[in-house]
């Protein structure tokens, strides 16, 4: 079983988007009632539209009870994009621990499908793309990039030297993320075309510069 919390982690270096941590378990079913509100909001209008008073009054709450959690709609923002993030580390780790890995390629694969999943399944997902990629802490790399890495070196070995497998891995996630968010673009439910696209340039970017026979897909 791939050691899955090398993808979950602890949240590096997490930023400070709720004004107030809810400890009890109404106020957590409080804080998810927003930002299922801005969710639903996102999918509907776009990210750029989102104000507080929408969120209250999608949630049937009141503007106090927002601003209670979040001091404007940037701060809404950045707590619903940190939840989807968590929630696709969370898929990634679920859907490894059922997928034999037999190759590093593997890793990557289960990682585009979950990207994918979550833009069908995941109310809001789109917002990832609202502010700047989460980088890792002394690199310009992105942090997913990082966790997969280390499971691959922790999995698979010595794929490639740690700095060049963090800087392909993370090319190969700004392709396949571009692919997979225009996919969803073109249909709500994705277009296969660019899906299968996406899984094929990043198969073909990493194979070209970490070699063919450690990136065989176990599907091709």
């Amino acid at each position: 079983m791939p050691n899955i919390d090398l993808i979950l982690g602890a949240d590096p270096s997490r930023r400070v988007a709720v004004r107030t941590e809810p400890t009890q378990r109404r106020s957590t079913q409080r804080l998810d009632a927003l930002l299922d509100a801005a969710a639903e909001i996102v999918d509907e209008t776009g990210f750029e539209r989102l104000t507080t008073q929408m969120v209250a009054e999608r949630a049937g709450a009141s503007i106090g009870t927002v601003y209670r959690y979040f001091p404007d709609r940037v701060a809404v923002l950045h707590a619903l994009r940190e939840r989807s993030i968590r929630r696709f580390r969370e898929r990634v780790a679920d859907d490894m621990e059922r997928t034999e890995l037999a190759t590093w390629w593997d890793v990557v694969d289960v990682s585009l499908d979950a990207f994918a999943a979550l833009y069908r399944d995941e109310p809001g997902f789109s917002v990832v793309h609202a502010g700047r990629r989460e980088t890792a802490d002394g690199d310009v790399e992105p942090e997913f990039a990082h966790r997969l890495a280390r499971l691959i070196e922790a999995e698979f070995g010595g794929v490639a030297d740690a700095e060049e497998l963090r800087f392909r891995l993370g090319v190969a996630i700004e392709l396949g993320d571009a692919l997979i968010s225009r996919a969803f673009e073109r249909k709500p439910v994705g277009d296969d075309r660019y899906l299968a696209e996406a899984k094929r340039l990043v198969h073909d970017y990493l194979a070209e510069h970490l070699g063919e026979a450690r990136a065989a897909s176990s599907a091709a």
